[in-house]
Order: structure tokens, then sequence, then C-alpha cells
């Protein structure tokens, strides 16, 4: 076989996909001195022959599933542009959080940051020369398990109460509806300090804290999870990630509307976030052309596949 893809993952507190092209005499997909990051490719110059992303855990797997795309098309650079080298195509994924993608690219430890919520005017001031790209759109779905006997009585909440449920001034499920059993609401949230927290914050809970006690999850994946898990759960279930776990999890109306595509479009369903890969300063061709696919009907497509909104 002439062609193979490989996809390395490493867990190291954050998660880290590596995608790379490779030959039958380059079996290791390695270029440049040591991984690929530089190589020289004639009227281009300095040719960068990887492309790193790090950021939003939400955004992550959408761009890991366009780069296998890509890569599984191309596998070397030539073949996506003739006066580029014939070197492998290496994309790298690493999710930590959309704070940590604005993060990698003001530090310049990646080349593109990913954030599921948009760039702050303190951000775009720091990074100074920003280049954002908005693939898709998220919302935050309010969501239980199918288990969960409001199920049988409600398809709604209202904004303020569910205002209510994750500040924990309704703790029991019987303080919705008193048909409801005395049982303890598990209230599931992202990290404080995540990108989902924060547009959660400002959609729902304005100035009012969560409850204390609600379980962070480290990542959406988590998140949802947690309410899989347990029948007494709630929790603010990326659209994505519902799509992914049909039946496995009941995303509730909010004040009559619906999470649907259309809603979320629209701006009708008010709980929603984009989806914003950042660099600074210009695009080298070679990553202008891996945005290029990003923001096509290719790449488009790819993101409504996997269960978000996509802006094409």
């Amino acid at each position: 076989m002439k062609k193979c893809i490989s996809v390395f993952l490493l867990v190291i507190l954050i998660f880290s996909i590596a995608l790379t092209g490779c030959t039958k005499e380059n079996p290791s997909g390695a270029t440049g001195e040591q991984n690929g990051a530089e190589t020289t490719g004639g009227e281009s110059g300095t040719f960068k022959a990887q492309i790193t992303f790090n950021g939003s855990s939400t955004l992550a797997p959408v761009i890991s599933a366009i780069a296998t795309d890509f890569i599984e098309e191309y596998t070397t650079w030539d073949k996506v542009d003739s006066s580029f080298p014939a070197e492998n195509i290496a994309i790298y994924v690493s999710a930590g959080g959309s704070g940590a993608g604005v993060k990698a690219v003001l530090e310049a430890t990646s080349d593109f940051g990913m954030l599921a919520r948009e760039i702050k005017d303190e951000e775009n001031k720091k990074i100074g020369d920003p280049r954002a790209f908005t693939l898709g759109i998220d919302a935050l779905t309010v969501s239980i398990n199918p288990e969960n006997p409001l199920t049988k009585i409600r398809d709604d909440l209202s904004m303020e109460e569910v205002k209510k449920i994750f500040a924990g001034e309704y703790k029991y499920w019987d303080e919705i509806d008193s048909s409801l059993p005395h049982r303890e609401m598990v209230v599931v949230i992202r990290d404080l300090g995540g990108g989902a927290h924060e547009v959660f914050q400002k959609s729902v809970m304005g100035d009012t804290d969560v409850r204390e006690d609600a379980i962070q999850a480290p990542s959406m994946g988590a998140l949802v999870t947690k309410v899989i898990e347990n029948k007494d759960a709630i929790g603010y279930a990326s659209f994505g990630m519902v799509n992914q776990n049909k039946g496995k999890l009941i995303p509730l109306k909010v004040d009559g509307i619906e999470a649907t595509k259309e809603n979320i479009a629209s701006g009708l369903y008010k709980i929603s976030r984009p989806l914003i890969a950042v660099k600074k300063g210009d695009l080298s061709p070679e990553q202008q052309a891996f945005v290029d696919v990003l923001v096509s009907e290719k790449g488009s497509a790819i993101i409504e596949q996997m269960g978000y909104v996509p802006m094409n």
C-alpha cells in the first residue's frame, strides 16, 4: 500500500489529535529535522509542512474530521498545489478550551486558536492582527436523561426556571412540578473558565452564579456523558453532541423555542455560540489552502454531518 494515513492520539491532561499523511518511503510521516515543522519548497521559500490548532474541545473534533478528509484526499502538499513541495501534510489538533486557543495564538505555540464563543475585544487587541474564520454555529441545549420523569409531562422550561435550577434555587425535581419525585437535581456544567460556560453565564445566568456544588466537566463530551449516566442530571449540552447522541439525552425547549438548525441560524434560539478559528497575521499559502477547505461547501457538509449549523 503506497499511501497511508496515521492518526496519533496523545492524552496528557488534554487530548491531542495529530493527523499526518505518510508514504512508503517515509513511513513515520516525519518531515524536516524532527517532525516536519519546516522544509524548503522552491518558489514558496521556507515551507511549513505542518499546521497546528489548539483550543475548543467542541471544535477540535470538527477540525480533525475535516483535516482527516483533506489528508486522505491529497496526502502530500504538491497534490494540493503544484507549487508546493512534495511533503507529507501534517495537521495537529489539541483541545484545551477556548481560552487555551487564544493563549496558544498569543504565545505563538499554535498556528490557529479554536473558540466556541465570540472573541473578546481585549483578546482581539492583544492578538493585534487577528484573522478570524467563523465556521459554524453551536447551541447549548438544556438537556436531561431520557429516564427523567419530567419527559413524560413537559418538554419545555422557561428561561427563569433554567436560571433557578443552575443557581440552586430549585434543588429537587418536584419544585418544577409537584407530580415529579422528590429527588435532588444533579447539575452538570463545563469548567467555569471554559467558553461554553461563558456563553451560558451571559445568555442565561447574567449576574447570578451557578450553584457551588455543580459538577464541572472538563469537556463537552464529559458533560454529555454525565447526563447520559444519571437520570437526575441536567446540563447544557452542545447541539452537536446532542445530535451525535440521539435518544441518549433529551433537549428541552426554552421559553417554548426548540433548538433546531433553523432556530439557531435565525437567532430565535438564544443560547448559541459561534465556532471560530483565529490566527495572528496573514496566512501562509499552505494555511490558506486548508482554510479554504474549512470554509468551503465540503467543509460545511462535514460540519453539518457532525451535528452543527454551518455558516454556508
